[in-house]
């Protein structure tokens, strides 16, 4: 009885270090169009990477990248429950003070791929400002 004991123990513990998301993996290179309130329309490429040791259950945590030509590269993260997914990014020149959070929800085309809609919020840009990207996975 006791060995029986030591490995469902053992197994317990195994399986909660094991534990995982329930949420899709959302990783993966994505092209995107966007309408910002001060510049206008763009066009950029967002990467986002599953982080899966700060990931658990419906809660998922990604590493974010936005790419943007003509304006530069955005690094963040950004954190998933279920479906909708918060994401932080900063203009590498952080002189701009060019950063901010959105807000999207991830769904699949017609096609099946994986897209978003984002809306964002940058408090200090430009005396605040706000901006819309659409985006699909590659």
């Amino acid at each position: 009885m006791k060995l029986f004991t030591s490995i469902l123990l053992c197994l317990m513990s195994v399986s909660s270090h094991a534990e995982t998301t329930n949420t899709p993996d959302f990783s993966g290179v994505y092209n995107c169009v966007g309408d910002d309130a001060h510049e206008g329309k763009y066009t950029g490429t967002v990467t986002m990477q599953l982080k899966p040791e700060h990931s658990k259950a419906n809660y998922a945590s990604y590493d974010f990248k936005l790419e943007v030509p003509e304006y530069g590269t955005y690094l963040g993260h950004a954190a998933a429950n279920g479906y909708h997914v918060a994401m932080y990014f900063a203009l590498e020149d952080q002189t701009t003070k060019d950063y901010g959070t959105g807000i999207a929800e991830m769904k699949k085309n017609a096609k099946g791929q994986w897209g978003f809609h984002k809306f964002y919020f940058e408090p200090e840009f430009k005396g605040g400002n706000t901006g819309v990207e659409d985006c699909v996975i590659q």
